[in-house]
């Protein structure tokens, strides 16, 4: 689900608790070592995010925020925030070739260039977050 994030609503703030969680506390952040990416730079995406990010000629960009239920991939378009909204349950990561990953969730997609190391290992940490949460989810 594509949101816009740039204003500070309640009801925008009650949208991303109830659907990735919230957002971790400094001490879960340093424990796991940061919860965001560096800037990843979008080589495709869905259709609906492609139109927003058509509408400056910037370079397209991104990041990933943890939380504790699941992941938001934020970019900009024109002067505004959006947000791509991933709950663990719905996330579906592949690494493809030429150091490409993508991020899918029902029919919506990002994909980006991961050409640093550090870019892998936050994936790996990803991955790893959704095992953790399936795996607890599962059993209760």
């Amino acid at each position: 689900m594509i949101e816009n994030l740039s204003y500070n609503s309640k009801k925008i703030k009650d949208l991303l608790i109830n659907m990735v969680g919230k957002p971790l506390s400094l001490y879960e952040r340093f424990k796991m070592g940061g919860n965001g990416s560096d800037k990843l730079i979008i080589t495709d995406a869905s259709n609906d995010i492609v139109e927003l990010l058509k509408l400056d000629n910037n370079i397209n960009q991104c990041n990933i925020e943890i939380r504790s239920n699941g992941i938001i991939i934020r970019f900009r378009a024109l002067l505004e925030t959006y947000g791509l909204i991933i709950p663990f349950y719905k996330l579906v990561i592949y690494k493809g070739e030429k150091k490409i990953y993508s991020i899918y969730i029902d029919n919506q997609y990002v994909k980006f260039l991961a050409d640093k190391k550090s870019i892998h290992s936050f994936i790996k940490k990803i991955n790893s977050l959704k095992a953790d949460y399936l795996n607890k989810t599962r059993f209760q």
